[in-house]
């Protein structure tokens, strides 16, 4: 009896340092050393908690936003947060994440957003989750859209691969609606 105990605890630590292993394997760090889950399972993403993007000097707290009454989707409530539309994936997840920001808020208070044009192709961005771990997203490409053209690649995508896609407001103010005239969209890809 003795013996049987033994083995089921020794298969149970076997097991138990397997998935440490594993972990430790996957793990990766960025410059600053705090762990990322670039290569971990998407069962492992937590929900996002801040958006940093070293290179333009952002490290903005993530809200969680869904539709607007008009179909749209929300935007973050501070102009120095960004906003996750969380009725699709979790930025690593298989998908399109996407994350909004504000840009040129008035009276020149400093918004999430007002450099991101200033990315560029190969520029990484970090999405920390809940639990203080990160996955890396690189830039692969920048696009403009008019206000109301239509942009499905934004929230829809068919590789099987996980995404991030940042959108902004760019283009020329309009007073009387209260809105710029283009989109400003930064296309990630899981690195």
């Amino acid at each position: 009896m003795q013996s049987k105990i033994l083995s089921k605890q020794t298969l149970l630590l076997i097991i138990v340092l397997s998935g440490l292993i594993l972990l430790i394997e996957n793990a990766a760090t960025i410059p600053n050393g705090e762990q990322t889950n670039s290569r971990l399972p998407p069962l492992l993403i937590g929900a996002p908690g801040r958006l940093k993007i070293p290179s333009i000097n952002v490290d903005a707290p993530v809200e969680y936003v869904g539709l607007t009454s008009d179909g749209a989707m929300d935007v973050p409530k501070v102009p120095a947060n960004v906003a996750w539309f969380n009725q699709g994936p979790r930025p690593g997840e298989n998908g399109s994440a996407v994350i909004a920001g504000h840009y040129g808020w008035k009276n020149n208070i400093p918004a999430a957003f007002d450099t991101i044009h200033t990315l560029r192709k190969g520029d990484k961005i970090y999405i920390e989750d809940e639990n203080g771990v990160n996955t890396v997203f690189v830039v692969r490409e920048i696009q403009i859209y008019s206000k109301n053209e239509d942009a499905p690649l934004v929230f829809g995508s068919s590789d099987g691969k996980a995404h991030l896609n940042l959108i902004t407001c760019t283009g020329v103010w309009n007073k009387a609606e209260k809105t710029y005239s283009d989109r400003l969209i930064v296309f990630t890809d899981k690195e």
